[in-house]
């Protein structure tokens, strides 16, 4: 399938991760139509999209689409060649709409789900043509995080979608397998189980956890992932000295990882971390900070060409 020459695309879904995903497609040059039941008119949208705007702007991506607001699902769907599906993380609500989608969109037009842990042979039970639905999922924010993983049935539909992306200046990774909650949330749940464990027994406070994080190897993994670096980690004899000499540690550590419940305890241990973390700054001036260091790490990766 080539990629569509069209150059609208439907938003299904303006929480969090629409914004980001339509302030992507305007700043690339796209027409966005947004569909969402809880959005009242044009000046919200574009009241949220201005400071996503202004990061895409910064990194250099400053298309002006055109932006309109449908009332309906399939308003929406009509016309557009690429849609991004953004509901939330409901089964029947999801099934329902990728359904509505299906029957909707134009001949040839990809109907991509954000969804973060429903799987794909869930989500089309109800499509007639399963085939031009995938998962192409975002890691928040997606305007600024440049990762999105895909899963489908139909590699031409996959290879458009890779193709429609990458010209977003996203990274796509495609999953040979489908997994729940894909590749980047598992490894990230697994890292915050562990981080809710520490909590748990005492050894450190959230916001030393955080910074433990942050201020080691966080940095590493921004440049380079977990493979590469423990390469790096054997010296000359790299990965297979890794693992032949140092693996055993590793066992060790798997073996003494812990396995924390959300009691109710443990919740009020996060919450009262967490918000002494915070700082008083409200959730709006977080994400500030956040984008504001996201941006000036892009920068920074791509002088040094990564």
């Amino acid at each position: 399938m080539a990629q569509p020459a069209s150059r609208h695309v439907a938003v299904i879904g303006f929480g969090t991760v629409g914004v980001g995903w339509t302030a992507l497609f305007l700043a690339n040059g796209h027409d966005v139509t947004v569909h969402d039941p809880a959005v009242a008119d044009l000046a919200e949208l574009e009241a949220k999209l201005a400071p996503c705007l202004e990061s895409l702007r910064r990194l250099g991506r400053s298309g002006t689409g055109r932006l309109a607001l449908a009332d309906s699902v399939e308003a929406a769907a009509a016309g557009a060649h690429f849609i991004q599906e953004n509901a939330p993380e409901r089964i029947e609500l999801k099934v329902d709409l990728l359904h509505r989608l299906d029957l909707t969109a134009p001949e040839g037009a990809i109907i991509a789900s954000s969804t973060s842990s429903l799987l794909w042979s869930e989500l089309t039970a109800g499509c007639a043509q399963a085939g031009r639905v995938i998962i192409g999922h975002p890691f928040n924010p997606p305007h600024l995080v440049p990762l999105v993983e895909l899963y489908g049935s139909d590699a031409g539909c996959l290879d458009t979608a890779e193709a429609f992306y990458a010209g977003l200046g996203m990274q796509p990774v495609r999953l040979r397998k489908e997994m729940r909650g894909h590749i980047a949330n598992r490894l990230s749940s697994a890292l915050y189980r562990e981080a809710l464990h520490l909590v748990e027994e005492g050894v450190a406070s959230v916001e030393e956890i955080d910074q433990a994080l942050r201020d080691g190897p966080g940095l590493r993994w921004a440049v380079m992932g977990a493979h590469l670096t423990y390469h790096l980690g054997g010296g000359q004899g790299g990965i297979r000295h890794y693992l032949d000499h140092l693996g055993p540690t590793q066992e060790r550590r798997w073996q003494d990882l812990g396995q924390p419940r959300l009691t109710p305890e443990l919740k009020a241990k996060l919450i009262e971390g967490v918000l002494a973390e915070a700082g008083g700054r409200s959730i709006t001036q977080l994400e500030a900070e956040r984008d504001a260091a996201l941006v000036a790490l892009r920068l920074a990766r791509a002088e040094a060409g990564r």
